[in-house]
């Protein structure tokens, strides 16, 4: 292999890595321009070795070796916030950068012009559909409401009622958020509150919780209300 070719092939390698790189830069994503550029610049050079030994050596063993070796620089990438995943898209276009980086040190040059130009056609175009749908997805489903649910009972049931109430939450398929106790100022009460997650629909639900509830010995008093509620009061 002559010098002007590899030359070539490691130029290619950097403009596509950095065109990809261009739409996550634009986002202003953790992984940008230059990772985008250097991934897809060491593709090539992993297979550009492999190309240039005379003894054994395959490219496509080397291949192997750099998307086995790029899940790692993707695992840096992904974030968790909360309960969802954030970086995942990133994580994925560096894969693909360093495909595309591979199929230029291995002379596949047009394949690897034609592979980002699908990655930036993907995260460019693909983009405002996933949020549309989005969008639509939560406009057709069903609003949730929050229900703060509240049982006075004595000292000594304050186990036993807890525990039954949390069974009849999981039975009934609805969200416990919170669940905590404090104590009553007079005659050793103790107020359980419960934050429920549900449809809004749910008022019959709650209400059957609490109408349970009130038929166990110790319970003096029950209730609930709707978020809504609370923000009015």
């Amino acid at each position: 292999m002559v010098w002007y070719d590899i030359v070539f092939r490691l130029v290619i390698a950097i403009i596509v890595g950095a065109c990809i790189g261009m739409e996550r830069q634009w986002r202003h994503r953790m992984a940008g321009l230059r990772t985008n550029a250097l991934v897809s610049l060491g593709a090539c050079i992993f297979v550009l070795l492999s190309v240039m030994l005379d003894h054994d050596a395959s490219p496509s063993r080397i291949a192997a070796q750099v998307v086995s070796g790029i899940g790692f620089l993707g695992g840096g990438v992904i974030i968790r916030d909360g309960f969802s995943i954030r970086g995942l898209n990133t994580a994925a276009t560096l894969w693909c950068a360093a495909a595309v980086g591979t199929l230029t040190g291995a002379g596949f040059l047009v394949t690897a012009i034609l592979g980002a130009a699908g990655v930036l056609l993907a995260n460019i175009l693909l983009r405002p559909i996933a949020l549309f749908m989005n969008k639509k997805s939560k406009e057709e489903s069903p609003e949730q409401t929050n229900y703060l649910l509240s049982l006075t009972c004595s000292e000594e049931n304050e186990a036993h009622i807890r525990f039954l109430l949390m069974h009849m939450v999981s039975t009934e398929g609805l969200s416990l958020k919170e669940l905590y106790s404090e104590d009553v100022d007079s005659n050793q009460k103790v107020c359980i509150q419960a934050t429920l997650h549900c449809k809004s629909n749910a008022a019959i639900l709650i209400e059957k919780i609490v109408s349970r509830m009130l038929l166990e010995s110790g319970v003096t008093g029950a209730g609930w209300k709707t978020s809504l509620d609370l923000e009015a009061s």
